[in-house]
């Protein structure tokens, strides 16, 4: 490593103690250097913009955006940082979501030290890093919901107790519409009823409460 450019890294997550315990770790690596920290979303992107950091570790729970939407500003703008998704969120919708807005690694909170300092310094050399746990969680689902908008926010005021009648008056749409969404949303997920729709739903992380 001696004469490389160090990997600039910032830390986005919400919570004080998970970054002081990635600036710790971090900063015992000879070619890291923390540029940042990064408590929100709107905070993580005028940082990222500011800093221009080769590569941004962050959490995809967040207080104002999800950390999918800020991978998906960011690279539809430039494709120059490398993002590293480190979070306690494990359903394969979710993945799915952050490997498609542009993220390169993504990782699981309780995974060893070693994995992330692999992953970034993976993706800070143009590569993924996936690990076995992350893909097998992917695997396992397949194929995808594929749930349309509608189904989404259908099966998202399912979740919250409405009722067909309400949904439809919510939407602005008929009850035999929403009835019909409801049997593609049952089909798709392999549910055999509204509270399974929703479970395994919540679950894959297809919606959220």
């Amino acid at each position: 490593m001696t004469g490389a450019s160090p990997i600039t890294v910032l830390i986005v997550d919400d919570h004080p103690v998970v970054r002081d315990g990635l600036t710790a770790m971090l900063s015992a690596e000879p070619d890291i250097r923390l540029v940042g920290e990064a408590g929100t979303g709107a905070e993580a992107i005028a940082m990222i913009e500011a800093l221009r950091p080769s590569t941004v570790v962050v959490d995809l729970l967040l207080p104002d955006m999800g950390g999918a939407e800020i991978i998906r500003r960011v690279c539809s703008q430039s494709s120059d940082t490398g993002f590293v998704v480190l979070t306690s969120v494990a359903g394969d919708e979710e993945i799915y979501r952050a490997l498609e807005a542009g993220a390169r690694g993504y990782l699981f909170k309780d995974m060893a030290r070693k994995e992330l300092i692999q992953a970034i310094r993976a993706v800070h050399r143009g590569q993924r890093y996936i690990p076995a746990q992350v893909g097998s969680k992917i695997a396992e689902n397949l194929p995808r919901t594929d749930l349309s908008s509608r189904e989404l926010e259908v099966l998202q005021l399912v979740a919250v107790g409405m009722r067909n009648k309400e949904i439809a008056y919510e939407l602005g749409i008929t009850e035999a519409t929403v009835n019909t969404h409801m049997k593609h949303i049952l089909e798709k997920l392999h549910a055999s009823d509204r509270t399974q729709a929703v479970t395994t739903a919540l679950h894959r992380g297809v919606i959220r409460l």
